[in-house]
């Protein structure tokens, strides 16, 4: 039995219904996202920050801080904590698409001033039919993408703090079947994140108020290979910058508003529109497979590079730090993706026990992201203790 070299091709399709079709007046020679390999881990895992529009290099701590700014878990207030987050993906096309993502961290040393973090990230593009040249069927695949990483955070002054993080990524987009020859088009890859949170209490007037700068460069590293090594691409490396400012409201009520700017560090894809002849078209696809990852985060800088920056703006309004409600919006232009949704969600938080929920509206006609649902549960560990009694 061979293996069917459309699946790739299929299962890139629907991880690259993310962005949302083009608009009319948009020219072919204009619209020119950037294509990567295991897309996936661009999705935003946690509800948290999916609901204020995407953002979270400059928020407060907290368990799902590995995706966004791992170096802020040196800054977290409880010891340890434990996540799980889901996402029905493209909910409005198919029902068996999502994303599951387990993250936790724990604070090591005795001056609380450095943590030790982890997340498993699991990607699931459900069951799919494969079938062969005459349209018979082969069998049933199980196409998925996942990534496990650890990080080490570290506070290098009182109000600064830097984090490195190591990823193993692995995605099978080919035969889950015994009756396979053992022909598979799975791929790993390796790469690094390093990141940075500064965050200072500034008084304003009579009020202590939290402002905190962060970056997390994420995604640095091989690339991930197809087909024997025939279709390289590149991870979604990715450099983001934000900003966050809380202030209270009056007493247990406290306003947080944020600001991230992301930018897709992976050279755009030659397009044969560019070029007046095939061969030239060649030589340059050719010259853009065989680049290396860290030769192409240069390079990337000289493609469109404002049109290629999105951006989130979003706000967390907190009772008391157990009742949440969030709102936030996420811009990209119409020339790299054309994604723009709102996000709006709430969270509710005891000792121990925390649930987010978020919900996105996308500004985008016919945008297969509209109406995306994302839920997390995370564990206070020091809560847990004092439950228990055993401080």
């Amino acid at each position: 039995m061979k293996l069917n070299k459309s699946i790739f091709a299929i299962a890139m399709m629907a991880i690259a219904l993310m962005a949302s079709a083009q608009e009319g007046d948009i020219k072919d020679t204009e619209f020119n996202p950037v294509t990567t390999g295991v897309t996936s881990l661009s999705i935003t895992p946690d509800a948290r920050g999916a609901s204020m529009g995407d953002l979270g290099a400059a928020t407060e701590a907290d368990v799902n801080s590995q995706f966004w700014n791992p170096s802020k878990y040196a800054f977290a207030y409880s010891r340890a904590g434990v996540s799980l987050s889901y996402t029905p993906w493209l909910r409005k096309i198919v029902n068996d698409i999502y994303l599951a993502n387990l993250a936790a961290y724990y604070k090591i040393g005795g001056n609380d001033n450095q943590a030790v973090s982890a997340s498993l990230r699991y990607f699931s593009l459900g069951e799919v039919t494969s079938t062969d040249g005459e349209g018979s069927a082969l069998g049933t695949i199980n196409p998925f993408e996942m990534a496990v990483d650890a990080g080490y955070s570290r506070k290098l002054s009182e109000k600064f703090a830097m984090g490195v993080t190591l990823r193993f990524i692995y995605s099978d987009l080919g035969y889950n079947s015994s009756m396979s020859t053992g022909e598979s088009s799975s791929a790993t890859a390796f790469s690094a994140d390093i990141s940075g949170y500064y965050t200072t209490f500034p008084v304003i007037g009579r009020n202590e108020c939290q402002w905190s700068l962060g970056f997390n460069l994420s995604n640095i590293g091989s690339k991930v290979s197809f087909n024997k090594g025939n279709d390289p691409a590149y991870l979604p490396a990715n450099l983001k910058i934000g900003t966050a400012f809380t202030f209270p409201l009056a007493d247990y009520n406290n306003l947080t508003l944020a600001f991230d700017a992301n930018r897709m560090l992976v050279p755009a894809k030659p397009r044969r529109t560019d070029f007046d002849d095939d061969m030239d078209y060649d030589d340059a696809l050719q010259a853009w497979k065989d680049k290396s990852s860290i030769s192409g985060i240069f390079d990337s800088f000289k493609d469109d590079f404002v049109k290629r920056i999105t951006y989130s703006v979003g706000a967390e309004y907190a009772y008391n730090q157990q009742f949440f409600l969030r709102g936030g919006y996420y811009y990209e232009s119409k020339y790299a993706g054309n994604r723009q949704y709102f996000g709006l969600g709430a969270g509710f938080s005891l000792n121990v026990i925390k649930i987010d929920a978020s919900y996105m509206i996308a500004t985008a006609q016919n945008s297969p992201l509209d109406q995306t649902l994302r839920f997390t549960l995370s564990f206070d560990m020091d809560g847990i203790k004092d439950l228990f009694g055993r401080n």
